[in-house]
């Protein structure tokens, strides 16, 4: 007669695969889906050496991926009474995981192409300064300059966009649990 619990087991392993598989989509490790996973089945905070033995990680490793949740605000460090090692636990909300996933990536995409921009245009306005530049040349950086302020305004646009995201005004807009209709029916 088949175990049960080995078939039970079986759907939650899948499931943590299915969750590590996902994470790719955000450009997450596999490793990071993997914990997530693993916590989210547990339902309750682990700590790095529970998860170590669990996944097969090292702790140095382990404590790594931890960190990289922190990071993505999909993870935090929790305290419980009479317990020494640090505990750690997941977002249960799978919507709210999928907003921290998307806005931590959104942000630090943001950060680089704001730091691009100013070195960029530090140096385009250094040329526009040389009194030495030709018709055609100053034509060329001008026209460099406005790409980069309509590309600026875009990242604006995903500030704004991961801003909606964060405050939770998207719910009101597209509903959890298809509250607000099915998409069919029209």
């Amino acid at each position: 007669m088949d175990n049960h619990q080995d078939k039970i087991m079986d759907v939650k392993t899948q499931f943590i695969d299915k969750i590590a598989d996902n994470m790719n989509s955000f450009g997450v490790s596999t490793s990071v889906g993997r914990v997530l996973g693993i916590i989210y089945m547990q339902r309750a905070p682990m700590t790095l050496d529970e998860l170590s033995a669990e996944t097969g990680m090292s702790k140095t490793r382990m404590s790594q991926v931890v960190r990289e949740m922190i990071d993505l605000n999909i993870a935090e460090r929790v305290f419980r009474k009479g317990v020494r090692k640090d505990l750690y636990q997941v977002e249960q909300d799978y919507y709210q995981t999928f907003v921290s996933l998307f806005t931590a990536t959104w942000h630090k995409a943001i950060n680089k192409s704001k730091h691009f921009e100013k070195k960029l245009q530090t140096k385009l306005m250094y040329l526009q300064d040389k009194r030495d530049l030709t018709e055609e040349e100053e034509q060329e950086v001008n026209e460099i300059l406005a790409e980069i302020r309509e590309w600026m305004d875009y990242y604006d646009w995903i500030r704004r966009l991961t801003a909606f995201f964060e405050s939770g005004e998207i719910f009101n807009h597209v509903p959890k649990n298809n509250q607000g209709g099915n998409l069919h029916e029209q």
